[in-house]
């Protein structure tokens, strides 16, 4: 069923929609695991690790008032990579001073069993932790993700995510759905959402209120994704097409059928 270059899912080969199916299925699995990767990389922050807050948004971007990076992280994303007692330890440690002479005695072990796995210099883009020198790095005032790193993590979802969702909309191009602005509002969203996204990532590097830019940024564009997600795979599948179909203004008759 087609009219001015548009192709019901019902038209296509059983090929093609095992294709669609498929894609469907795999970018979703990939966008349920983004969701809990943002999940693990931000509860905590505010010491609630049980649910992401607006507060752990502000203080992964802006910093917190009140720790420092090393204390923030082990609240939040690094909060499952020690025990609670060996936390405490370097807790204690940070609130007495930080003091070189307590790091040897109490906080290097722990690090060098609990950390240096990852920290040890081999990856440019997390913080060394082998000496009190570079210890003390982390031990300052959290003032959130660096500009640098919002440059890199920019980049990769300004290509990443735009590729997903234009393999996500080029899909959902098939749906029959009215009225046809709610389609195209559905399809531009999450290209919209992304660059609000990562834009207010940088506002509230300097403006903390803007942590709500972002969450209700994230929210629109998995609203548009699942919407789009589930009406593909219902259409493709399941959904009964009506006599007559328009688009962009026009009309066909459904194939096979006496008008």
């Amino acid at each position: 069923m087609s009219n001015r270059g548009f192709f019901h899912f019902s038209a296509l080969p059983m090929s093609t929609r095992m294709v669609y199916t498929m894609t469907l299925l795999v970018l979703g699995t990939g966008y349920l695991f983004a969701m809990l990767q943002v999940f693990f990389s931000h509860a905590g922050l505010d010491g609630n690790a049980k649910n992401i807050s607006a507060q752990d948004i502000r203080i992964a971007y802006h910093g917190s008032e009140s720790d420092t990076r090393l204390v923030a992280a082990l609240k939040g994303p690094m909060a499952g990579m020690l025990p609670e007692s060996e936390r405490a330890v370097i807790f204690k440690w940070v609130e007495s001073g930080a003091k070189p002479e307590t790091f040897e005695s109490d906080v290097k072990p722990i690090m060098a069993e609990r950390c240096l796995a990852c920290h040890d210099g081999s990856n440019p883009h997390i913080p060394l932790l082998t000496s009190f020198e570079e210890v003390s790095k982390v031990v300052a005032k959290d003032t959130g993700a660096t500009i640098p790193t919002l440059v890199r993590v920019s980049h990769i979802h300004l290509f990443g995510i735009t590729f997903i969702f234009f393999i996500v909309s080029s899909i959902f191009t098939h749906a029959y759905m009215r009225p046809l602005w709610l389609k195209c509002v559905i399809i531009v969203l999450p290209f919209l959402t992304i660059l609000t996204d990562i834009f207010s990532w940088y506002l509230t590097k300097w403006i903390p209120g803007f942590a709500w830019f972002i969450i209700i940024s994230g929210a629109l564009m998995g609203i548009s994704f699942t919407a789009q997600w589930l009406i593909s795979m219902w259409q493709m599948w399941f959904y009964t097409l009506p006599a007559d179909i328009e688009e962009c203004g026009g009309a066909l008759p459904v194939l096979g059928r006496k008008q």
